[in-house]
């Protein structure tokens, strides 16, 4: 009885102490049980509970390798752990003994958040990889011009007059090239962090298409919109505009047949599913093949270079909704086949669900 008293004077005295922490502060003992943690643990593992062996909150055998040894004797260790699911998250995690009146042995383990400073290190890497790839071609076109035009156009009105436009075409699509990188990288830094304010999506996606309309009617194209619904999720207003924006423009770019009387409508519909709203986006184009389907999303990635390019495209769009898609605990699918249309489904989880803890 003694003990157990002592042990539960130890728990009182921790709380308080680990709590003013601002890292994420776990204390384990002798039998890899969870005794006190605070609130900066309990947000990185919202499913812990105490007395819980900690095998059940951090499924990390390199971790609960380290913990073992430290709580047999061994000194402190620091573990590299990763968290795949729902998105990627990396922590250091720092183990080292702890002696308590009424503990036989203990651990502390905290949790240092490197989550953001990998996606900065990786953004930066990707960034100059992907931007040298997808700049060279611009690049060398302008400058092979501006030689022609100090050179043996000098003095050619003609000439100079088109080789400027071309140009200016070619620093246009750098410019959008740079801007949608920039838009990825800053979303891939705060993937992490869900959003969690409501957003009137009926509303939103009526204004974008609203917006889109005159792009639509130069193809040849009506936006058909089936919004009879409110639905209001969780999210970034602005991040989600670029997802319908992006959505609805790559209906109208590549929703038309090159044969004649090819032209159909762009449906744009939202629904309600148990937890969830659904924006569709089905366009009647030619179709995607099935090869092209799973890659659709990675950066750069295009069905065809030449007509992306051609419309305008940098190859990031669908990269940008996806990420988006994912820092909104969403998803995203992908219907289509040769000949049949392509419809973009996203999934968002409701306001309302999130409230009443409707899954």
């Amino acid at each position: 009885m003694a003990e157990l008293r002592r042990r539960y004077q130890s728990e009182a005295v921790l709380g308080p102490v680990i709590d003013a922490l601002p890292e994420a502060v776990l204390v384990i003992d002798v039998a890899a049980r969870i005794v006190a943690a605070n609130a900066a643990a309990r947000a990185v593992l919202p499913a812990l509970r105490f007395n819980d062996p900690l095998a059940r909150n951090l499924r990390s055998p390199d971790v609960l390798d380290a913990l073992a040894r430290v709580l047999t004797g061994g000194a402190p260790e620091k573990v590299i752990w990763v968290e795949r699911l729902p998105v990627e998250c990396w922590f250091e995690v720092h183990i080292a003994p702890l002696r308590l009146e009424g503990f036989e042995a203990a651990a502390v383990v905290s949790l240092r958040d490197l989550t953001e400073a990998r996606r900065v290190e990786r953004m930066r890497v990707d960034f100059v990889a992907n931007a040298s790839h997808e700049l060279r071609t611009p690049l060398a076109s302008l400058l092979g011009f501006v030689e022609t035009l100090q050179g043996p156009a000098r003095d050619d009105q003609k000439a100079r007059e088109r080789f400027l436009a071309i140009m200016r075409e070619q620093a246009q699509r750098m410019a959008r090239l740079v801007d949608d990188l920039l838009s990825l990288s800053r979303i891939e830094q705060h993937l992490h962090l869900r959003p969690d304010t409501p957003v009137d999506l009926t509303a939103l996606v009526a204004h974008i298409a609203d917006t889109l309309s005159p792009m639509a009617e130069e193809q040849g194209l009506t936006l058909d919109l089936d919004l009879s619904q409110t639905t209001v999720v969780l999210g970034d207003r602005d991040e989600l505009a670029r997802v319908v924006e992006n959505l609805i423009e790559n209906a109208i770019k590549y929703g038309v047949r090159e044969a004649p009387g090819g032209a159909g409508p762009v449906e744009i519909a939202l629904a309600a599913e148990p937890g969830h709203g659904v924006l569709t986006v089905r366009d009647h184009g030619p179709g995607i093949a099935p090869e092209h389907l799973p890659r659709l999303t990675e950066r750069f990635y295009r069905v065809d270079a030449g007509k992306s390019r051609a419309k305008g495209g940098t190859g990031l769009g669908l990269a940008i909704v996806k990420h988006i898609v994912a820092r909104h605990r969403g998803r995203l699918t992908i219907e289509s086949a040769p000949g049949e249309g392509a419809a973009f489904r996203v999934f968002l989880p409701l306001a309302e669900a999130e409230k009443t803890g409707t899954s």
